[in-house]
């Protein structure tokens, strides 16, 4: 089995459920990779968990047999790529279907995009 890049991370809306698998690989939390393919936890359900509320964030623990360290360590990875992406560190990628003459118009849709994407983010003090 030929080992995949990382996942970018001002792509983690658009994740697969493979990205994800990566991504924990990187920040250690490997463990859980099977049970959140099992779930079909994608980059689109990581953002989406920024709006959960107490309870579903617990029923979201226990499906995935989670630590709640785990999930502490989930929830901060996730925030520094939410600000990684919101402060635009993120280099964007032309995507694999646009045409090369077309990258200045993608890239800039890209940033646009990104930052729309991200208002459900609040940034503390």
């Amino acid at each position: 089995m030929s080992k995949a890049r990382s996942p970018e991370p001002l792509d983690f809306f658009i994740w697969t459920v493979e990205d994800v698998g990566r991504w924990l690989e990187e920040i250690n939390l490997g463990s859980y990779r099977q049970i959140f393919k099992e779930n079909g936890v994608n980059g689109e359900y990581l953002e989406s968990m920024s709006t959960f509320t107490t309870e579903q964030i617990l029923r979201f623990i226990r499906k995935c047999h989670m630590k709640w360290g785990d999930f502490i360590t989930l929830c901060k990875e996730l925030r520094r790529i939410k600000v990684a992406c919101l402060k635009g560190d993120q280099k964007v990628r032309r995507p694999w279907w646009a045409l090369s003459c077309l990258s200045i118009v993608s890239v800039k849709a890209a940033k646009r995009n990104r930052q729309s994407r991200v208002v459900s983010l609040k940034l503390e003090p």
